[in-house]
């Protein structure tokens, strides 16, 4: 990749710009160019679309991403120490990367990005999740985006694949699953990264469906999910009595046991339930 480029392969650019990854900021940088044009190729198709990258780092996978042809990156790095680095990857590629210097949490890229938008990243350990879920929940569906290929430990990209009756089966699952198709397309193994973390990481691809799988009201389904699987242990009529007075009523209208537990309900038994809550 350093060849097609022209940049320095990335160890000599942390060094050069001394990039040791942060703990605090959940850094762990990919170094190898073949594996971050393999992930950016997971994404499909991105020539003709903007893509926006969390938590670039030395710009390794945001290099694969406009290698592989992407029309346009916005690569959001909330550490400064990187920004050096990602200047020389625009100057690689110009008027094709925009950097900026925030934290995604707190930021609204909508103004800087034009459709059609796929997001690509490997994110940062410590906001990851919370990311995925504040995309899987806009006010609005279909989202600003058509996909997202994105990196998690692989315990997380499990919960968000992993179908009704296992450990791993919950919250994640039901919101990836219930407006998305979401699959694992990728596992990397801790020596691929720097530090190394002391688990392996996974990509996951979700692309957003046009509806979601079954209706449901979108507050009152998570409030129930929330409910359900914050007591995951104890039967559902227990954990969901504070949803509603009669809940044993509405779980039956349903064809749902009230002694039944929240990791044997599936996505459609949810949605049903999410609907006979709203009913009132």
């Amino acid at each position: 990749m350093a060849t097609i480029d022209g940049l320095p392969p990335l160890r000599e650019v942390i060094a050069s710009h001394e990039l040791s990854a942060k703990k605090s900021l959940g850094q762990n940088f990919l170094l190898d160019l073949n594996l971050t044009a393999k992930i950016a190729r997971q994404a499909g198709d991105l020539t003709v679309c903007d893509v926006l990258e969390v938590g670039p780092g030395p710009g390794g996978l945001t290099r694969g991403l406009l290698a592989e042809g992407a029309r346009r990156v916005l690569a959001v790095e909330k550490d400064a120490r990187c920004l050096p680095a990602l200047a020389e990857v625009a100057a690689a590629y110009p008027g094709r990367l925009e950097v900026i210097n925030a934290d995604a949490l707190a930021l609204d890229v909508t103004a800087h990005l034009t459709p059609p938008i796929r997001i690509v990243a490997n994110l940062p350990y410590n906001i990851g999740t919370e990311l995925l879920v504040r995309w899987l929940t806009p006010p609005v569906w279909p989202p600003i985006w058509q996909s997202l290929t994105l990196m998690f430990q692989k315990e997380v990209a499990e919960r968000i694949v992993a179908q009704p009756g296992g450990k791993a089966y919950g919250r994640l699952a039901i919101l990836a699953q219930w407006r998305t198709d979401a699959k694992i397309v990728m596992t990397l193994p801790p020596e691929a990264f720097t530090p190394p973390p002391k688990i392996h990481s996974a990509v996951v691809h979700l692309v957003a469906r046009r509806e979601p799988l079954y209706p449901a009201d979108p507050a009152v389904l998570s409030r129930v999910v929330a409910a359900a699987f914050n007591q995951r242990r104890k039967m559902l009529r227990a954990s969901l009595k504070g949803v509603a007075p009669d809940i044993e009523d509405r779980l039956r209208s349903v064809g749902i046991a009230p002694t039944e537990r929240a990791e044997q309900l599936s996505v459609e038994a949810f949605c049903a339930l999410a609907r006979a809550v709203a009913a009132g």
